[in-house]
């Protein structure tokens, strides 16, 4: 397989994950129309993010990560914010992981054990618990296979979910709530964001001495990405219109039948099992390395607070991820446009592509980010 499929297909797998479930509910709450709007929008400001964070990478000598870059570019004050920023990011798509996985539990085993989704939740963090102790992390490989049995699941999904739509039932506007307007925006930047990502796909052109270049990568990736989004919820509001749950599945239920759903939601676990366990082992990382935790505590924390939220009563993923994606996902992009101007002169190498762009269209997309962010904390 040569550089630029691999490549492609670990920005494209990295991107399409727990995110694209709840994109159907949230056109389904703000109207097909402002729905659309945010995905090409946002769909649009994360790739040119995705290239802007591409050239800081490509103007740095080594292997560093978004925390080691605001490092460099933006100081121990930059490093402090993207740092918290970091760990908050790490532990609210934790908890977005855990929500997911009791509901697709339930759906997949609720005929077989009457457990609820709770217990399975409880269940399933127990046993990463025990991974992430042990150290056990996800080859690159596997990871890989795991992503495309996703993926490949979704499009069987769809395949046979199109012969169920009866057409969108959804309104174009919606305006009986107008606080569901701003609801697809930290939704969708939740969903398209794939910052920790980029370095990986650089560093792996870098070592392989490519002659892909990171740009292409990414400007295709976000085209693919966009046009799944965009299938896949057209068709999950096609077949469950106002009956469209958060999760995307259970609504699906009622028309495509338990065994068809149930096997989307288990395909559905071993992908947010994967991207849990990843996840959970570099927040554990983190919190040895940079806040010097000893090890067991560091896999009690990384583990224990994501559970310990769930149980508190953190359990809509829609608002999860929306305060994660929104507010959290404007904090790593600002960082981002930061890093990237500074990064023009301070850079101690020549980048494989440069983009330019005048520094109003910067402050435009702080703007929105800001703006953005505010409504999801308001609305």
């Amino acid at each position: 397989m040569n550089s630029f499929t691999l490549a492609l297909s670990t920005l494209v797998g990295t991107i399409v994950g727990a995110g694209i479930f709840g994109i159907p509910f949230a056109m389904v709450k703000s109207g097909i129309v402002p729905g659309l709007f945010y995905l090409f929008l946002l769909g649009g400001i994360i790739c040119l993010l995705h290239l802007f964070f591409g050239e800081i990478c490509l103007r740095t000598s080594g292997k560093h990560r978004l925390v080691g870059y605001a490092g460099i570019y933006l100081g121990k004050r930059g490093k402090a914010i993207a740092t918290l920023t970091l760990l908050f990011v790490l532990v609210g798509t934790l908890l977005a992981y855990l929500i997911l996985v009791g509901e697709f539990s339930e759906i997949v085993l609720g005929s077989f054990i009457p457990f609820s989704s709770t217990i399975f939740t409880v269940l399933f963090s127990i046993f990463a618990f025990f991974l992430v102790l042990s150290g056990r992390q996800l080859i690159t490989k596997i990871e890989f296979f795991t992503n495309i049995l996703f993926i490949g699941a979704i499009v069987a999904l769809i395949a046979l979910a199109l012969p169920h739509v009866k057409g969108i039932e959804v309104p174009l506007f919606d305006f009986s709530n107008l606080s569901n307007l701003f609801l697809p925006f930290g939704v969708l930047l939740f969903a398209f964001a794939g910052f920790e990502a980029v370095p990986e796909v650089m560093s792996f052109l870098r070592d392989r001495n490519a002659r892909t270049k990171l740009d292409n990568v990414i400007v295709l990736s976000s085209v693919i990405v966009g046009a799944f989004f965009l299938l896949f919820s057209l068709i999950v509001i096609g077949v469950s219109g106002f009956a469209t749950t958060p999760d995307a599945f259970s609504g699906l239920v009622p028309f495509l039948g338990q065994s068809i759903i149930a096997f989307g939601a288990l395909i559905g676990i071993v992908i947010i099992a994967d991207s849990f366990l990843v996840i959970g082992n570099y927040l554990k990382n983190s919190l040895r390395h940079d806040f010097n935790f000893p090890y067991i505590p560091a896999v009690l924390v990384a583990m224990g607070i994501p559970l310990a939220l769930f149980l508190l009563g953190f359990r809509e993923f829609i608002s999860v991820v929306g305060v994660v994606g929104g507010v959290m996902g404007a904090v790593e992009g600002i960082l981002i446009m930061l890093m990237f101007r500074n990064a023009k002169t301070m850079g101690d190498r020549k980048p494989e592509y440069e983009i330019r762009v005048p520094s109003f269209l910067l402050f435009l997309l702080a703007a929105i980010l800001i703006a953005g962010a505010v409504a999801e904390l308001l609305f």
